[in-house]
């Protein structure tokens, strides 16, 4: 972000701004003394130049005016949060949330009764951080009315108003405060801020399993989340939203993300999540449980739980009868883990440095690997004069384990000799 001043704050610059839908869009919520603008992340985004996703519009047309307008400009119109003031306006094949001004009634938690308006401070008002309330002209022109620009400049991440107010209208922005600080903050969190989390935790405790963790989620796909982690545990909210690490600690985490950046890792929210999470098979399933994980979600975290942790020492024939029977995912969030901490003490330990070397080396043989097919079916066995049932599947079993202690190298006809050998 640039030193301008907030008189001279533009977005100008961004390409998505040009688009001609989107400027087709703003030209038409914009007739008749009409006003719309682009809000929040966008603009916060396009400052900092950083990739803008989602592109949201706030605008003083009513609802049915939204809609007549932007099909009156040959635009897609959903009503998919009608009640609230919010249309999705499809232009050029691409989707825009556009809101009409907003100021709350009443709030509850996640809900608000809400009325329509034209004032757009108040509008601004009701978000819940400052970075988060900048508005943008359809010339890129940046409106600043709760200072967010020198927040942003200084990368402080603000409630809007009274921290304490922000947060009980909706518990979830204890988690956002830290997840914005971990993707846009940097020093030490606004201290009132921290302070108001720290007195309205046990508030987490109303919020769905599935809002906590899509935002535990994004604030761990953060480029750095460590620091947010440790005021979160400074606070206790780390223990209010991940209870099943409280006693494990926080610090691997430093180390993960240095090697992320050193060896290209791609960001893994679940290997960061297992990073602070002791390796225990039954927390990591009533975790999975408890925080509603997809399925997908949930055998990868008790996957890496039930892996076995190789040595680094372990003989590469060893290692790939290991990735055979545990299977190659778990085991590499295992290596990684255990390559980042070793990384970490390598400078003032010497077997550190050799152990992560091994893991390295294990790594990459990992990286390389196929999992091999065993080459006897039921079927064989049956044509061979085995009769079906425990018997048949013992003896399958009994060969395989032949096969893997060959180093996967014995063939159909081999393995089918020596079950006529021991039939003799």
């Amino acid at each position: 972000m640039t030193d301008a001043s907030p008189e001279e704050a533009s977005i100008a610059a961004a390409p998505w701004l040009r688009e001609g839908g989107l400027q087709k869009l703003l030209a038409a919520l914009n007739e008749d003394g009409e006003e719309a603008r682009i809000a929040g992340g966008a603009v916060r985004n396009a400052l900092l130049g950083q990739a803008v996703s989602d592109i949201d519009i706030a605008t003083t047309t009513l609802p049915d005016e939204t809609i007549r307008r932007a099909q009156g400009a040959g635009f897609k119109a959903v009503p998919t949060g009608y009640e609230h003031g919010t249309i999705t306006v499809v232009a050029k094949g691409k989707a825009y949330e556009v809101t009409t001004l907003r100021a709350d009634v009443e709030t509850f938690g996640r809900r608000a009764r809400v009325v329509f308006g034209r004032d757009w401070k108040a509008d601004a008002e009701r978000r819940d951080f400052t970075i988060n309330a900048l508005y943008a002209e359809a010339d890129g022109r940046v409106i600043d009315l709760v200072g967010g620009l020198p927040d942003l400049q200084s990368r402080t991440l603000r409630f809007i108003g009274v921290a304490e107010e922000r947060i009980r209208e909706d518990y979830l922005r204890i988690l956002r405060f830290f997840r914005f600080f971990a993707w846009y903050g940097c020093g030490r969190p606004d201290a009132e801020g921290l302070k108001a989390c720290a007195r309205l935790k046990d508030g987490l405790a109303n919020l769905s399993a599935e809002r906590v963790w899509n935002e535990l989620k994004k604030l761990f796909s953060a480029p750095d989340p460590s620091r947010a982690l440790l005021w979160m545990r400074q606070t206790g909210v780390l223990a209010a939203v991940l209870p099943e690490g409280d006693k494990w600690g926080i610090d691997a985490i430093h180390g993960l993300v240095r090697a992320e950046r050193d060896l290209g890792w791609e960001v893994d929210p679940l290997l960061r999540l297992a990073a602070i999470l002791p390796p225990d098979a039954e927390r990591a399933a009533a975790l999975a449980r408890r925080l509603r994980f997809s399925r997908a979600e949930a055998e990868a975290l008790t996957g890496w739980a039930e892996a076995p942790a190789p040595s680094p020492a372990l003989e590469e024939a060893e290692f790939e009868r290991l990735l055979y029977r545990a299977g190659g995912d778990g085991i590499e969030r295992r290596l990684k883990l255990a390559l980042a901490a070793a990384r970490a003490q390598a400078a003032q330990n010497n077997d550190a440095l050799m152990a992560a070397a091994g893991y390295q080396r294990l790594l990459d043989i990992l990286g390389r690997w196929q999992r091999p097919v065993f080459p006897l079916r039921g079927k064989d066995l049956l044509a061979h004069g085995l009769a079906p049932g425990e018997a048949m599947g013992a003896t399958l079993n009994r060969l395989e384990e032949a096969w893997i202690a060959s180093g996967f190298k014995l063939g159909r006809e081999e393995l089918l000799n020596i079950l006529d050998e021991e039939r003799r």
